[in-house]
């Protein structure tokens, strides 16, 4: 299995008109939808999203300092909703928000050692997928076995609460991989903390730093 470069990393996507969908999600699932008189604010299921950049205090730190560092006309594509922290693992929150499954995404973090060294990718997938670790990851990280991180080194070494694990703002030498399914459409990812979550392009996933788009990185879900 090959990875390749997202097509336009490193350039800055284009930010579309006020009043504009936010791009297609996949599986003809519900669209986005502009808030009346807010050039910036969608509605999306039953949360009303805003951008990102303006809601620190619903971002982990090492999240919002790497929105803070996208391009303008990508961080304002990025945004938030508050939730309710009981509800921030997947099936609870699409559930409660009348949120289409199909487009939230889940990042988990997968490592394996090689020669004494550990190897991590924190690998984005469709969250009614699932991330074929003991095939695709396994060899793209180039070991001999490999294992989804245990919950509490997963929460101590990203900075970010569980349920709220995002591919946004991840500690340097962490492979960034995405599935194709990511790459286009918009995904729905954790904040870095459970009581909100992002909406984002998968033009602005695939430009963040070092990620590469993976074909067969998921598998469908049992």
């Amino acid at each position: 299995m090959t990875t390749a470069q997202p097509e336009g990393a490193g350039r800055e996507p284009a930010k579309p008109e006020p009043g504009t969908d936010l791009g297609s999600p996949p599986m003809d699932a519900e669209e986005p939808t502009a808030v009346l008189g807010e050039l910036d604010d969608v509605v999306f299921g039953a949360l009303v999203w805003v951008p990102a950049r303006e809601r620190p205090d619903l971002l982990a730190p090492p999240v919002h300092a790497a929105i803070a560092a996208l391009p303008s006309d990508a961080a304002a594509q990025v945004l938030v909703a508050e939730i309710d922290p009981e509800l921030a693992d997947t099936a609870a929150m699409t559930q409660a928000y009348d949120l289409p499954a199909e487009v939230s995404s889940n990042c988990v973090l997968v490592a394996g050692r090689r020669a004494g060294e550990e190897r991590v990718a924190a690998c984005v997938v469709r969250a009614t997928t699932r991330a074929d670790v003991n095939t695709t990851v396994r060899k793209l990280l180039d070991v001999r076995k490999a294992s989804f991180w245990p919950t509490e080194r997963a929460v101590e070494a990203s900075g970010m609460e569980l349920g709220g694990i995002t591919p946004f703002g991840l500690p340097p030498g962490w492979r960034l991989l995405l599935d194709t399914r990511v790459a286009h459409g918009q995904s729905i990812v954790g904040s870095g903390v459970r009581r909100s979550k992002l909406l984002v392009p998968g033009e602005v996933l695939t430009a963040l730093p070092g990620a590469e788009v993976v074909e067969g990185l998921a598998q469908p879900a049992d």
